[in-house]
């Protein structure tokens, strides 16, 4: 199985370099390419103001934030880390998430995530459409994923979106009816097995000693040449 991470940011603005810091941290843990249930979920304060018009897309307030655990507080820069692992990190436009996360990790004099752990859908979304609108929310109308729920862009409905963004760009239904195909079999056999106990091999014959003798004494004396596994040895 492949534990995988699908992780969103939210920012007060563009370039970490220019003083701009992270608000908000969302990780969902897929396996396989199915959703575990586990996920990070983190409000964070960035001391200092927040931009209108990063507002206006996010919904996150100064005052809302101010308060909250900052970066390296350990539930946060710890609880992300643990969380996260050594797993491959999916997220949509990756380079930007990682600069701020890797800004932040730098700035407490932490190891950043390498770029060789990133997978972005940014890119693979290019791949497969090219020369298409390829925005998360492009492609979430594309392959019918529903944003009803999502009135700004929280990190964690963002997460969530893209994860079924990355199923579908990773093989979409067709994988998803491979796994439940695989998953129902293997739940089979383990029901037999727990029903019936491991299959003897070899399967111990359900014939007498006598039934045997009979059919070997037809075979000899009445088949003769024409008995067909006789010709092979048997």
């Amino acid at each position: 199985m492949a534990r995988e991470i699908v992780l969103d940011t939210e920012t007060t603005g563009f370039e970490p370099t220019a003083g701009h810091r992270l608000v908000e941290i969302a990780c969902l843990e897929i396996d396989d390419f199915i959703p575990t249930g586990r996920s990070f979920h983190v409000y964070i304060d960035p001391c200092r103001d927040m931009p209108p018009e990063a507002q206006r897309v996010h919904g996150l307030s100064a005052d809302f934030l101010r308060g909250k655990p900052r970066f390296e507080h350990p539930e946060v820069c710890e609880a992300f880390l643990e969380f996260v692992g050594d797993a491959p990190i999916i997220a949509h436009n990756a380079g930007f998430d990682r600069a701020f996360i890797n800004h932040e990790l730098g700035v407490i004099n932490r190891q950043g995530l390498h770029e060789s752990r990133w997978i972005d859908t940014l890119a693979l979304a290019r791949t497969r459409f090219p020369g298409m609108h390829n925005s998360l929310d492009s492609l979430c109308k594309r392959f019918k994923i529903s944003l009803a729920d999502r009135e700004k862009h929280g990190a964690l409905i963002d997460a969530r979106l893209l994860a079924e963004v990355y199923l579908e760009l990773k093989g979409g239904r067709e994988r998803r009816l491979e796994l439940q195909t695989t998953a129902m079999i293997n739940a089979v056999v383990q029901a037999s097995r727990a029903a019936y106990g491991e299959r003897a091999r070899p399967l111990a014959p359900r014939s007498t000693e006598d039934e045997r003798a009979t059919h070997a004494s037809f075979v000899r004396d009445v088949l003769k040449n024409d008995a067909l596994w006789g010709k092979f040895g048997l």
